[in-house]
């Protein structure tokens, strides 16, 4: 079976492997030793820290199998965005250009360099190997960071985002990365990629365009991407928008992929989660649930049909080995939502 747990120090090598294997524009995991000891570092204080509300925390889980104890994928929230190093967006905006004496009234395309989404949460470092893409795993992974949030949501903002991967060309570059190169930035997007990953951040302040740009001054090629995703992540964005997640005009600044938002308590898992006492008993049943402790520490969350929601009792069903999985003992509480079904 496969469990979601916080993530720890010993799982260095494998974060390092996810990295490697995740490729350019995934900025969230450089493949930068020190940036991902770094990481996991965060994510060990974050997860035992005191938190009232949403600050520097960041929150590192990863996928394991429970029978070979192989790490096979990771998920995160960033609990507030922008607060301790800038995060740069671009925001369309539409202006008018209009004279009354020649009758000509143009609508005009901008993009504009903006902090908007600062102090937000964001839902990022997802992640999932080719081979255990399949079986509800990846909507699992998804989605067990909504019963994470829901269960603790002091410690994130009402405000959540996700950034989604821009498109890119056969040889893997954005398209929309050309023209900023040549005109701004006059680095290759792998150096800026690293930047990014590891931090560094400042360039762009400096060098970015600092006032409004005309969309229709733009290449042909940067202009038809702005705000679509990689293929590779259409199901993502369409899982996000199933959650409730919906696209404000915010691009994220070298490959024009869209940034979503939703109110945390409206986001759907979040909203649909139940929280329930668990009774151990031996059960199989007919939907795949996403279940989860309660813990923060000791957080574990798994998906299977060995759980049942009797709702006549108000109890979660689970079996035996389903409850050791989840560190989950008779009367203790549990929260779930339903990866196959609607949730009644």
């Amino acid at each position: 079976m496969l469990v979601i747990r916080p993530i720890t120090k010993a799982d260095f090598a494998a974060l390092k492997q996810i990295a490697i294997e995740s490729g350019h524009g995934f900025t969230s995991l450089p493949v930068n030793d020190q940036r991902l000891t770094q990481k996991i570092s965060h994510a060990e204080q974050s997860i035992i820290a005191d938190v009232s509300q949403p600050g520097d925390q960041g929150y590192l889980f990863v996928l394991e199998d429970s029978e070979t104890g192989e790490i096979v994928g990771t998920t995160g929230i960033e609990a507030a965005v922008g607060t301790s190093t800038p995060l740069y967006h671009f925001q369309q905006n539409t202006i008018v250009h209009h004279s009354a004496e020649l009758n000509v009234f143009n609508q005009l395309r901008t993009l504009t360099l903006c902090n908007d989404y600062t102090g937000a949460s964001e839902i990022c470092t997802l992640f999932l190997r080719e081979s255990y893409r399949r079986n509800h795993a990846g909507r699992f992974l998804s989605k067990v960071r909504f019963l994470f949030m829901a269960e603790h949501p002091k410690r994130f903002s009402d405000r959540v985002i996700a950034e989604m991967r821009g498109a890119a060309d056969k040889n893997g570059q954005p398209p929309f990365w050309h023209w900023l190169q040549q005109l701004f930035l006059t680095i290759d997007f792998p150096t800026a990629d690293h930047l990014i990953g590891i931090g560094k951040k400042a360039f762009i302040a400096e060098l970015m365009p600092r006032h409004p740009i005309y969309v229709g001054l733009l290449p042909e090629a940067a202009q038809q991407v702005i705000g679509q995703v990689h293929q590779n992540t259409k199901p993502a964005l369409k899982m996000l928008e199933s959650e409730g997640f919906i696209h404000k005009g915010y691009i994220d600044l070298f490959d024009a992929g869209p940034t979503v938002e939703a109110q945390l308590k409206q986001i759907k898992s979040v909203a649909e989660s139940k929280k329930v006492p668990v009774k151990i008993t031996p059960i199989q049943g007919d939907y795949t649930l996403a279940v989860a402790n309660t813990k923060l520490e000791n957080f574990r969350a798994s998906f299977a049909k060995q759980a049942q929601y009797d709702a006549q009792q108000g109890v979660l069903l689970i079996s035996p080995e389903f409850a050791e999985l989840l560190q989950l003992e008779q009367g203790d509480m549990a929260r779930f939502i339903y990866l196959d079904k609607v949730s009644a």
